[in-house]
Formats: C-alpha cells, structure tokens, sequence
C-alpha cells in the first residue's frame, strides 16, 4: 500500500511538472503573437505613411528632374489607396518617392 502511494504520489508530481510547462509555452507564443500584431501595420497605414514621406521628400526634392512624373504617380498611388486598392498605391507612392531619387521608409526596419 505504501509502495503504491509513493507511486501515485510521484504520477501526480510528474503531471503538475509536464502541465506547468506546456502553460509556460502557451503563454510564450500568446505573446509571440501580441508582438506581432502591435508590429504589424495595415496597408491603409503604409499609404499614409508614404504619402507624407513623399510630400517630406517633395520640399528637399524640389529641383529634381522627374518632379512632374513623380506628383502624377502620387496622385494615381493616392486614388488608388482611396479606392481600397492600397497594394497597388503602395507601389504607385514608392515608385514617386523613387523618381525622386529618396528610397521608401520600410516600416519593419
């Protein structure tokens, strides 16, 4: 009888052990997941955030040679994320700010 308390007794250790642990590794990829998310930004917000570095670039930019070519990409790049097609205005507002001759901000640096 006391032999097969000790066992028990040893099972019940070794199940609290393994259950302690797979809650620690829960809770490790439950915050994996909160960082993600906090990092990650949506496409409407990359369309904001080109759309202003391209007006920040446009002030130092001024004399640049494809200024016109720029502006009218910026405009279409614009429409384009007002229109819910925010992947193809991220591409129209990146390939402003690069005839301009400034390289696109990428926000997971």
């Amino acid at each position: 009888m006391q032999r097969f308390s000790i066992s028990l007794m040893g099972v019940l250790l070794g199940i609290s052990l393994i259950t302690a642990a797979v809650e620690q590794s829960y809770a490790k990829v439950a915050d994996a997941k909160v960082a993600d998310t906090k990092a990650a930004i949506t496409r409407s917000e990359r369309c904001s955030d080109l759309s202003r570095q391209f007006d920040e670039a446009l002030e130092t930019h001024a004399a640049a040679t494809q200024v016109t070519a720029a502006k009218a990409l910026q405009r279409k790049g614009n429409r384009f994320c007002a229109n819910k097609k925010q992947a193809q205005g991220i591409r129209m507002l990146a390939n402003a700010l690069k005839l301009l001759g400034v390289t696109p901000i990428d926000p997971v640096q």
